[in-house]
């Protein structure tokens, strides 16, 4: 029997199964929820029926709360009414499991009288990953269920646990067979009657609150141990409150105590800033321009040229993918030294637990080390890693076109050099295209996908779908200078060099990057990265201050010495000959230090760093603001709490944004020429999500 649109009502012998059917992941929709409201209803009526199952089909349970319907008048029955009619059925209701349980799908399954799943199912609660809290009952009814540390973890870290783990730690009562998950609930739900089990209600179970009663240390330990993790966000700590209130209350108490944190989560703009982050990810994997049937070229086997860091990061992307790599390198040494720095990853990894000890040599199997580019010819993907100088780049792809294999993908990973120049020096430039991967490759997301005037499209559609199996985010921009991210990076060194001459210090201006929420300043990441990376002594002398610590042999980390001095921990302390050094160059250049405040650091890096994201947008190098926001979260550090450099500029008003531009050019220069996208907006009253 239909229910409605997205609900089935059948009856087996003294079990009704409750079907919901609403793709693509069953979410918490209105109609799913009217519909399950009424079958709930129409089983308790119905003197024939004894248990309930209520299932899924699809590929999933309900995989949560339909995220549209987000601020948005509540329409009944409310997720949490739906709940009360599930939890106060007077017969058992029995929640099978499958797919995901996530979020409002696992809340709704805890109010369930008995929980089964599938092995492969997966169960979370990661609404913290929105900014927000479980707001159905989910931080009073997990602690009751798990225990509260177990849900402290499972709310906070915002992932998903297998079914197994589950059933250990009493999330769920019974695993199904795989394939079968209808028979053994409904098989559950006879048990459940032939035995005259109760109706467990999880809102009244104590044992698992009563082990954690009189213990406060249990919530100062998690609060002191994730303190650099959670820096910033207000989630967690919300999350933190409401457990504490499981058990300082009584629970509807605590229920209400969890909706009040939660409305005023989503009214705040963090939690605005991280959805917009979770729908700019998605977005930033779709190419509009390329037609829905551009085919996707196989990609069998990878070349890398290069065995440093980043080329060693690159092979191993792939090959944690199953993807056979050859790597190459100019001779034997250079070649062995990369392969053992790959292996000792993989081998510290392992010691960490997060791979198994047999899949080091797996992986080391799948990498084959050369010293003959000619190697490379039945590779489907050649991506080199060699030294950032153009005429080294186009050297390599002369010898490229010459090796690689008819219809071969030939790609670069330059941070910033033109990439056209890199394919004119080949017979298919329409064969060519920017793979710019993050250092540590084999950690960062992020993978700025550049496209050429020539490169096709076929070719665009493969790296965007080899970006994700390969675990990235990618993100497609065009060719130009730095592309996306250096290029705003450009603009913001740009600034922090002229701060430090005009009178702040180095840790002034990294601490207010600090505050505004990245993980390290300015110039602490320039000493991380090394103050030597791209310099060139030969082409370049005393020309700026990083010069002339690179001179000093002050290279940053690594030789204890950069804008920071180092101990042998790598612990900073502002350095007094870094301090030196800036102020005699700013003396050379006849400038006169002054006294400059917080807000004016803030204001000069960040609007220079929006408008120049401006200017992207507008030459067409991002399709979409909110791929701008994308690049500079997952591979700048930008804090996701913020939503990215164009959504917190959204957030500022662009008006604002535009006197603010107009003044600071008015008192430091061209730097801050309003972008023309910037005020066409303005006069549009429109924001970059509109651009």
């Amino acid at each position: 029997m239909k229910v409605n649109d997205v609900v089935t009502y059948a009856v087996e012998g003294s079990i009704a199964v409750i079907t919901v059917n609403s793709p693509p992941v069953n979410a918490l929709s209105n109609a799913v929820r009217q519909g399950v409201a009424s079958a709930v209803e129409t089983a308790i009526g119905d003197p024939a029926v004894g248990a309930m199952v209520l299932i899924c089909e699809g590929r999933t349970f309900f995989a949560g709360a339909d995220i549209t319907e987000f601020g948005k008048p509540p329409v009944e029955p409310t997720l949490r009414n739906l709940q009360l009619v599930v939890e106060n059925a007077t017969k058992p209701v029995i929640a099978a499991i499958h797919g995901t349980a996530l979020g409002g799908g696992l809340e709704l399954a805890l109010v369930a009288h008995y929980r089964i799943a599938v092995p492969s199912a997966k169960c979370g609660l990661p609404e913290v990953n929105l900014g927000l809290l479980p707001g159905a009952g989910g931080t009073q009814r997990l602690p009751r269920i798990v225990g509260v540390e177990k849900a402290l973890d499972l709310m906070t870290a915002g992932s998903p646990v297998s079914a197994k783990a589950a059933k250990e730690m009493g999330l769920i009562d019974e695993l199904a067979i795989e394939g079968q998950l209808r028979a053994d609930a409904i098989a559950l739900a006879q048990r459940v009657l032939d035995e005259g089990r109760p109706l467990l209600k999880v809102r009244d179970r104590t044992e698992k609150l009563d082990e954690a009663r009189g213990k406060p240390e249990i919530f100062a330990d998690f609060r002191k141990a994730n303190a650099r993790k959670f820096r910033g966000f207000n989630a967690p700590e919300a999350i933190i409150r409401c457990v504490e209130a499981s058990l300082d209350l009584p629970f509807d108490e605590g229920m209400t105590f969890e909706r009040q944190l939660f409305n005023e989560l989503q009214a705040d703009s963090q939690s605005a800033a991280q959805r917009h982050v979770f729908f700019a990810e998605r977005q930033a994997a779709k190419v509009d321009s390329l037609p829905a049937d551009t085919p996707i070229l196989p990609i069998a086997k990878v070349g890398v040229i290069g065995a440093g860091t980043m080329g060693g990061g690159i092979a191993m992307n792939f090959a944690n993918a199953g993807i056979p790599v050859t790597l190459v390198e100019t001779n034997e040494d250079a070649l062995f030294r990369g392969l053992r720095i790959i292996r000792g990853n993989y081998e510290t990894t392992a010691k960490k637990g997060k791979m198994k000890p047999e899949d080091v040599d797996t992986r080391m199997g799948l990498l084959t080390g050369s010293i003959a580019m000619e190697d490379l010819a039945d590779c489907d993907l050649i991506i080199e890693a060699v030294f950032e100088q153009i005429d080294v780049k186009r050297e390599v792809f002369g010898k490229l076109d010459r090796i690689a294999k008819p219809g071969a993908i030939l790609a670069t990973n330059t941070s910033y050099l033109d990439i056209d120049d890199i394919a004119a020096a080949t017979s298919r430039p329409d064969s060519v295209v920017g793979l710019h991967f993050f250092s540590p490759a084999n950690v960062m997301k992020l993978l700025e996908v550049v496209r050429t005037k020539d490169t096709k499209p076929e070719i665009i559609a493969t790296a965007m779908k080899l970006a994700k199996t390969i675990g990235k985010i990618g993100v497609l921009v065009g060719n130009g200078y730095g592309f996306v991210g250096n290029r705003i990076l450009a603009a913001r060194n740009t600034q922090a060099d002229q701060l430090i001459l005009e009178g702040a210090t180095p840790w002034a201006v990294d601490k207010v990057l600090y505050d505004f929420g990245f993980a390290m300043g300015h110039f602490q990441m320039r000493d991380l990265v090394g103050l030597d990376v791209g310099w060139n002594p030969k082409t370049t002398s005393s020309a700026n201050v990083r010069e002339i610590l690179n001179e000093m042999g002050r290279h940053g980390q690594k030789t204890k010495g950069g804008f920071y001095d180092y101990d042998e921990n790598r612990k900073q302390t502002p350095s007094p000959v870094a301090m030196q050094v800036i102020e005699d160059f700013a003396a050379k250049q006849g400038m006169t230090r002054r006294d400059i405040s917080d807000a004016e650091i803030q204001d000069r890096i960040l609007f220079a760093m929006v408008n120049e994201g401006a200017r992207i947008l507008d030459e067409g190098i991002a399709s979409r603001a909110s791929d701008i926001d994308i690049v500079w979260i997952t591979g700048y550090g930008w804090p996701k709490y913020r939503g990215g450099p164009m959504f917190w500029a959204d957030l500022q008003g662009l008006p604002t944004v535009l006197d603010r531009l107009k003044a600071l050019e008015a008192a430091h220069g061209a730097a801050f020429t309003p972008s023309p996208l910037i005020e066409r907006l303005v006069a549009q009253r429109k924001g970059f999500k509109d651009a």
